[in-house]
């Protein structure tokens, strides 16, 4: 089987990894890493998982309910590192809702024409109308990290989005938006792991892309970005949910919870959302790089 960008992920594991990365991903034995940081010794179990998850998403049913019912307009953006869990976060969302009214965004790369309009306002084309959920796969803070990392703006455009990333959430906020903030972290060898098992599954090489295999070698360049971006665009009118995803199942509970617990729905079951794990998911304190 021809494997995408001729095997550049396995060649990177092979030549180019940090030993204690290839030592970490060669004792997994294919599952899931937990970095010596993260909090649990193991991943979450199935049962549990699943029975969790089953009532959050019977809870979200009812939340979008409301949400049709008074208009009200939610936007949840997802950010992270790549393949640090993103898409099937919000794929568990939006599992038993109405797509409908529960819509993803995932922008390609700016045309030429929208990249000489104001930065955000294809983004603005994208926010949630009345009775309606957008859930942003990747978003404006693109700017923040991704492109910078690549050099795809220059310093002044990042700093310029940064003097105005802050009013433009607020006036969305102060506008009426519900809006959500969630940074999934995964550590380095997860990350990696992750991407081997991408490159080698025909049905998920699609998910790879050149700016992962280019990534790779961009660890501490990103760490970087990541962290000033955190700190820059952290307030209280618009929090970052630091969200640890090297147990994509603790991470997706989170997540949810986070936003069930946000919204002010009819019929609202609190026992049956349970509390956050703060562990898992908090605020840039929890930052770990």
């Amino acid at each position: 089987m021809k494997l995408p960008f001729d095997g550049a992920i396995s060649r990177y594991f092979k030549k180019e990894a940090p030993a204690e990365i290839m030592t970490a991903i060669k004792a997994s034995d294919k599952d899931d890493i937990l970095a010596p940081s993260f909090p649990y010794k193991d991943r979450m179990g199935r049962k549990a998982y699943e029975q969790d998850l089953e009532a959050l998403q019977v809870e979200l049913v009812k939340m979008q309910a409301w949400v049709k019912a008074s208009g009200a307009r939610v936007a949840v953006v997802f950010e992270g590192r790549d393949a640090a869990g993103k898409g099937g976060t919000i794929k568990r969302f939006r599992e038993n809702l109405n797509p409908r009214g529960a819509r993803v965004v995932a922008l390609a790369k700016p045309t030429e024409a929208e990249q000489s309009q104001w930065y955000f306002q294809r983004y603005v084309n994208q926010l949630p109308s009345g009775g309606e959920i957008t859930f942003f796969d990747r978003s404006w803070y693109n700017r923040g990290v991704v492109e910078h990392v690549f050099g795809f703006c220059t310093p002044d455009q990042r700093a310029h989005f940064f003097r105005q990333v802050g009013g433009f959430e607020e006036a969305l906020v102060d506008d009426g938006i519900l809006l959500f903030k969630f940074w999934l972290n995964v550590g380095r060898a997860e990350q990696l792991r992750r991407f081997l098992s991408r490159e080698s599954d025909p049905l998920k090489q699609w998910k790879l892309s050149p700016i992962d295999v280019k990534g790779l070698a961009k660890w501490d360049q990103y760490s970087q970005a990541i962290s000033e971006t955190l700190n820059r665009s952290h307030s209280d009118v618009a929090p970052w949910k630091i969200i640890r995803s090297d147990d994509k199942r603790r991470a997706r509970l989170a997540a949810i919870r986070t936003v069930l617990h946000g919204v002010d729905y009819d019929n609202k079951d609190a026992k049956a959302i349970g509390p956050i794990d703060a562990d898992i998911c908090g605020g840039p304190d929890i930052w770990d790089v």
